[in-house]
């Protein structure tokens, strides 16, 4: 599967679509034009899907009853506008199909599977079929896996913030840990550690649920949990959004953070692990860096705290009290 990114917008995408279904419709393509046909296909899986989805959507019409269909083309229309009126009827087709109950009996291609990453420092937005987008920040591996009733992600590692456009016939759910999230459309962000799953929203509502004896717990704006590696699903709580996704702008931001979570969230973004001594681990940190610099974060804390930093025979580095 190509996972490279889709630079335009599902709007874009769907009208280019559209230009080729009824370029193909009208005539056969020229050599040089069936080329460029099968570029734009392979360029991106959106584009393909996009395709597929006015086939299957076409095909309705061998579906509806003669006098429902009839009556979508019985206006004459000239030459030159045809290929237009072509679209636009295959749209109504649709719109009756919907009407009949057919549509859902289609084999409707909405299968897609891929699988993204980023390395250490990497921040990547991945746009999928429907529009969502996934920000990915550090470290992170997401498998994708859409299918005709549910739009499947799985969070391997790490982090990402889902911009998900609304669809109420096919849920938007994420697996990460010992939990889930279900969602329709909204916007959250979900970081999966090793010792528990969070889960923050900023627009929206999402259901996040554990193990299946835990209650489902529902997130609006502003608020967030966490999933323990047994599958209990905390209660929901405010949270400062706009500091625990300052990632997306390449920012740490600590509001009277313990060290002991500074060093877990700085740790993301260096080749070896920082660690803290149980003694420095519960002084608090209030301050902004920037990600791709975390040298920097390390020289200003012991002007900030009693602390100080040694290396470790590993190479990595250790944050103790003074």
């Amino acid at each position: 599967m190509d996972t490279r990114e889709c630079a335009c917008g599902s709007a874009t995408v769907r009208d280019e679509a559209a230009q080729w279904f009824v370029r193909l419709q009208d005539q056969p393509l020229s050599v040089e034009d069936q080329h460029l046909f099968d570029a734009w296909r392979g360029e991106h899986p959106a584009h393909q899907y996009e395709f597929e989805v006015l086939q299957g959507l076409w095909s309705v019409a061998d579906l509806l009853p003669r006098h429902r269909l009839q009556a979508l083309v019985e206006t004459p229309v000239p030459r030159k506008r045809r290929a237009l009126v072509r679209y636009a009827m295959a749209a109504s087709v649709l719109a009756v199909a919907v009407g009949l109950g057919l549509f859902s009996g289609l084999d409707h291609p909405a299968v897609y599977d891929a699988q993204f990453s980023t390395v250490l420092g990497e921040r990547r937005q991945v746009a999928l079929p429907d529009g969502s987008l996934m920000d990915l920040n550090s470290r992170s591996v997401v498998a994708v896996h859409y299918e005709k009733g549910q739009r499947g992600i799985e969070l391997k590692q790490g982090e990402a913030l889902f911009s998900v456009e609304h669809d109420s016939s096919r849920p938007f759910v994420v697996q990460a840990g010992a939990g889930q999230v279900t969602v329709t459309g909204t916007r959250f962000d979900v970081r999966r550690d090793d010792d528990q799953t969070r889960v923050v929203v900023e627009a929206g509502t999402v259901k996040v649920q554990g193990h299946a004896a835990q209650p489902v717990v529902t997130l609006t704006a502003g608020l967030g949990t966490s999933i323990d590696n047994q599958g209990a699903v905390a209660a929901a709580r405010p949270v400062n959004a706009q500091a625990l996704l300052a990632w997306q702008t390449g920012k740490l931001v600590f509001n009277d953070a313990s060290l002991a979570e500074v060093a877990r969230e700085v740790s993301r973004y260096r080749e070896k692990p920082l660690r803290v001594s149980t003694a420095a681990s519960e002084l608090r940190l209030t301050s902004v860096f920037k990600s791709n610099d975390t040298d920097a974060l390390l020289k200003a804390l012991p002007h900030i705290l009693p602390v100080a930093l040694r290396t470790l025979p590993d190479g990595s580095q250790e944050i103790i009290s003074r």
